[in-house]
């Protein structure tokens, strides 16, 4: 795990708290309506199908309401710029949870409304400060909302691209948080001042050991939009890919982060 030395940008709790209960009300309002002939296409997620990524959405928002269940660790083991680092070890034990919730839960639309009125009691209850026990750390209540941005915001992506003419949408705040989380932990991974990463509208990042400039244009920059951004940084799109399809533009010889993507895989 990379050290994450850049202080974490502050997050709006108030903000976060809606944005989550936002977006997960347009994937439970989009999985609804999907028939047993979409559910049953395969997704990018190697394995899954639309019904395992659609359970698994429930299952990433239910962590929240289930960490809350447990006892209090002491104190956090993870920043908010470890987490993205820290997720990789888990993947094996999610997948076979993802495909044990799917089989023992075909309504789906049941299992989103418990999971949505469980996570509103447990959030009108708990502070921002609330230590969870994270199966990837013990993070505070308020750090681990916001990685909950992530989860909402790759996997709505995944399930558009899964099925043809799915277009659900992003909530503001949702896709913000999730771009700008990802784009510091770019930050901490390589930190410097040689390279801009621009993704408007929602974050501007310096990282890559080298020159620093002081003002003016920056002689290597990156710029692309919060979708491609994400889509890299998770593995989704690869670099070289982006750069050839004009998804992404980089000027200047410290511009290539194709070394440093994904940052989660």
């Amino acid at each position: 795990m990379p050290p994450a030395k850049k202080r974490a940008r502050t997050y709006d709790p108030a903000k976060i708290r809606t944005a989550i209960l936002a977006q997960f009300g347009n994937v439970r309002q989009a999985v609804r309506a999907l028939t047993d002939e979409q559910l049953a296409l395969p997704t990018r997620l190697e394995g899954w199908t639309v019904r395992d990524l659609a359970a698994h959405i429930s299952m990433a928002v239910e962590t929240v309401s289930r960490n809350l269940d447990r006892d209090e660790p002491p104190k956090p083991e993870l920043t908010l710029l470890d987490w993205p680092f820290a997720t990789a070890s888990r993947a094996g034990d999610i997948a076979d949870g993802t495909r044990d919730l799917a089989a023992a839960n075909p309504d789906l639309d049941a299992l989103y409304a418990r999971t949505e009125e469980r996570l509103t009691q447990k959030l009108a209850q708990a502070p921002g400060d609330r230590v969870l026990a994270a199966r990837t750390g013990a993070m505070t209540l308020a750090d681990y909302l916001v990685t909950r941005t992530v989860e909402l915001v790759v996997h709505t992506d995944d399930l558009n691209a899964a099925v043809p003419g799915l277009d659900i949408p992003y909530d503001r705040q949702a896709l913000a948080a999730c771009t700008r989380l990802l784009a510091d932990a770019l930050a901490a991974k390589a930190p410097g001042g040689s390279t801009e990463v621009r993704i408007p509208p929602y974050a501007v990042v310096q990282c890559v050991e080298g020159p620093r400039h002081t003002r003016g244009t920056p002689p290597n920059v990156v710029e692309t939009d919060p979708l491609t951004w994400i889509r890299l940084a998770t593995g989704r799109v690869a670099w070289q890919d982006a750069v050839e399809e004009a998804k992404v533009s980089a000027s200047g010889e410290r511009a290539d982060l194709g070394g440093l993507l994904p940052l989660m895989a």
